[in-house]
This record gives structure tokens, C-alpha cells and sequence, in this order.
């Protein structure tokens, strides 16, 4: 009898144990990579093959930078397809396209890469207009789509990016929307959820200033990084490295 009262005993302390013990977070192993205007996903490519080898699953989102809701679509279209909590990553006008998609139930943290990050009423365009101008190369076609002069193109977006590679970047742009460009963030995710940036602080497409400025205002946790606007390109390393953070710290 003693036996089985101290066995009795035992397995009540253990339920008792398994009770109280909190849960263990789960695991966010899901990235989310959105492009920005002047570039494609393929350039998220170095990036997402150091996720992939250190066990996160990566999506890229190949937006059309047709219009925001177009761009914020395509990007929830890509969030649906994940199993499980994401991170959700932006660069550049990708940053505008995050802000709203990243209200999506799934995504459990932001993280801006030399980015946009937007209040609620503001765009890439009010933002750009909100700080001195880190070039004037950017030219707009017929039909109101922006891009960036070709022959301008490797030093204001890709100063540290091999000289052929940078060239062809230049010559194989996706134009934006000027709509696009000056639409509205209607509800800003990062009042939500967690945030992180990354200033590229050689940055000669979006002014380095601003992209402080915006990250602080988001509370945002911040890293500096001696890059160019292609900074995703340039210096893989850091970018994953800060993404990689980002999910650990959004594990649930």
C-alpha cells in the first residue's frame, strides 16, 4: 500500500507539473520577402538561400507594382499559402506594402530592410517629400509609371553591387505606379506588432535620415549596416542575420 500511495503521489505532482509549466513558444520558421519598386524577388535570392540553410521556409513575393492594393494583394495571396506564424519582410516600397499586408492574422513581426515605414494617411511619395531628396534621377513615363534613370541607376540604388550586376538592374527595372507611389497606408501594422529595420546608411535612393526617423517613430529595433539601397543584395549576411533575430523574437 505505501507503494502505491507514493506512486499515486508521484504521477499527481507530475500532472500538477505538466499543469502550471507554461507552453513552449512555437517556432516561427516562415518568411515572407516583398520586393520594392525598381527591382524584382530575384534579388532576394542571396538572402533567402541563407534562410533556407538554416531551416526557414522562404516565399518571395513578386509583386506588380501596378497599384498598392494590387501590391498588398499579391502579398496577402502569399501569406495565405504559409503553415503556420510568419515573418513578413519589406524593402524599400515593399515597406508601404508590408505596413498594410502585415495586419494579416499570421504575420508576427515586421521587419524593414532601408524601407518605407509608414503611418496611417501617409506614402512612399508624402515620405520621400518629407526629407531632402538622396537623388533626382527618378523620371516617370507617358502613361505615370516611375523609375529610376538607367545611367544614374548603379550609383543612386546599387553603388555596392558588382558593376555588371548593378548594370543589368538598371537595364531590367519594374517601373512603379506613380499611383502607387502616392497611395495611402489605410491601417499601419507596426502599431500592432513588432518591428525591426535595417538603415542602409550609404543609401542614395531613400535618404538614410528618414529611414531613422521613421524606424524610431515605429519603435522599431534598429541596426546600421555600411550599404547601399541594395543593401539585401550587398550584404546578405546582415539582412538575414536581422531576420533571423526577428523570428526568434516572435516566436509564440
Amino acid at each position: 500500500m505505501p507503494n502505491k500511495s507514493i506512486a499515486a503521489a508521484a504521477a499527481a505532482v507530475a500532472l500538477l507539473s505538466a499543469a502550471v509549466a507554461p507552453a513552449r513558444a512555437e517556432p516561427v520558421k516562415n518568411v515572407v520577402l516583398v520586393h520594392g519598386a525598381f527591382a524584382d524577388g530575384s534579388g532576394w535570392q542571396r538572402v533567402a538561400d541563407i534562410l533556407g540553410k538554416d531551416g526557414y521556409t522562404v516565399s518571395v513575393v513578386q509583386e506588380p507594382l501596378t497599384s498598392l492594393a494590387d501590391d498588398v494583394a499579391a502579398t496577402k495571396r502569399v501569406l495565405d499559402l504559409q503553415q503556420g506564424p510568419t515573418v513578413l519582410v519589406g524593402h524599400s516600397y515593399g515597406g508601404v506594402v508590408i505596413t498594410e499586408a502585415g495586419n494579416a492574422p499570421n504575420v508576427v513581426g515586421l521587419v524593414y530592410i532601408a524601407a518605407f515605414i509608414p503611418d496611417q494617411g501617409e506614402s512612399a511619395v508624402s515620405l520621400l517629400s518629407s526629407a531632402p531628396a538622396a537623388n533626382n534621377d527618378m523620371r516617370a513615363t507617358k502613361d505615370d509609371f516611375l523609375y529610376l534613370e538607367p545611367s544614374a541607376f548603379p550609383a543612386d540604388f546599387a553603388a555596392d553591387v558588382a558593376k555588371p550586376e548593378a548594370n543589368f538592374m538598371a537595364h531590367s527595372q519594374m517601373m512603379l505606379a506613380k499611383a502607387a507611389g502616392g497611395a495611402p497606408v489605410t491601417a499601419a501594422a507596426w502599431h500592432q506588432k513588432k518591428s525591426w529595420a535595417l538603415v542602409a546608411t550609404r543609401d542614395h535612393n531613400i535618404n538614410p535620415d528618414l529611414e531613422r526617423s521613421m524606424a524610431k517613430r515605429a519603435g522599431s529595433e534598429t541596426i546600421e549596416v555600411p550599404g547601399s539601397h541594395a543593401v539585401y543584395i550587398s550584404k546578405p549576411d546582415d539582412v538575414a542575420r536581422l531576420i533571423e533575430r526577428a523570428a526568434k523574437a516572435s516566436a509564440q
